[in-house]
């Protein structure tokens, strides 16, 4: 698409944007228009992942928006504090939209899991979200205008039980969930600070699995096919939320239930109709 489509004119941050979901965001929304900084820890590829800042930048580029290449540490508070005003000096002005897709995916039974990765998991799934906004924020109530969407999980639901399953992931993402709970209730509560001034903070999470190139390595064997949703549709529920209206605002939302719910045509990561393989 042209870069005169609906998100002609605004700039967007997206986190975790390598590969994967920030990957596919970062691509919609400049095949919509937008001006796009991406974050990642690295610029170039990962030891044993594809995908790199590298190329999504070069993928991004091919719309003809600006793009930013922002390499920082979401764990580390003052790495991750260059990450705003970084974005709106390369990309000419103040964000319009940030979104929070990157995290920090360790698991371990919560008895064993030690003080550093508890820690990482809080940095980057609900510290480092709220710094962001913290960040974007002036800029955004300045205009009367912001959209700020946290891409979270439905491991924040607490597991149902007695009994508990002790088996695969059910035994091992507690904690994490517990980080996207956190987070969950962080999205509310700066909603209903902000409520009437024109920011729309959201939280959205795939009812299934979403197998990005981090899913399918961490568990792709455990995850079966009924279980899984498409990337493009996943996208669709996000950026849907970086144009929403003023009312839709502070909720956890599902990404298939929203898409049904408001009727959304789901399109292909470049704008285009898409086709359910």
């Amino acid at each position: 698409m042209s870069a005169g489509g609906r998100f002609a004119g605004r700039r967007a941050v997206v986190t975790g944007a390598s590969r994967g979901i920030g990957a596919g965001i970062a691509q919609r929304l400049a095949a919509e228009g937008a001006a796009v900084a991406i974050v990642a820890r690295t610029v170039d590829a990962h030891p044993t992942l594809p995908g790199s800042l590298t190329e999504t930048a070069d993928l991004l580029r091919g719309y003809g928006n600006p793009v930013a290449v922002i390499a920082a540490d979401l764990a580390d508070g003052d790495d991750r504090a260059r990450i705003v005003p970084e974005a709106a000096e390369q990309l000419g002005g103040p964000l319009d939209i940030l979104v929070n897709n990157a995290a920090a995916a360790m698991y371990a039974q919560p008895s064993e899991m030690p003080l550093k990765r508890r820690r990482i998991t809080y940095e980057v799934n609900a510290h480092a979200p709220l710094d962001l906004a913290q960040a974007a924020l002036p800029a955004m109530l300045e205009r009367g205008e912001g959209w700020i969407v946290n891409v979270s999980s439905h491991s924040a639901v607490h597991a149902p039980g007695p009994p508990f399953e002790h088996q695969g992931l059910a035994a091992t993402i507690g904690l994490y969930g517990s980080s996207k709970a956190a987070l969950n209730r962080e999205t509310n509560a700066l909603a209903h600070e902000l409520w009437g001034r024109g920011i729309r903070v959201n939280t959205v999470e795939p009812r299934a699995a979403v197998m990005s190139e981090g899913a399918e390595a961490l568990a792709g064997h455990v995850i079966r096919e009924d279980q899984k949703e498409s990337m493009e549709e996943m996208v669709e529920a996000v950026v849907h939320l970086c144009d929403c209206d003023e009312s839709s605002t502070g909720a956890v939302h599902v990404s298939l239930d929203l898409i049904a719910e408001r009727g959304l045509t789901v399109k292909a990561l470049d704008g285009s109709p898409w086709v359910r393989a």
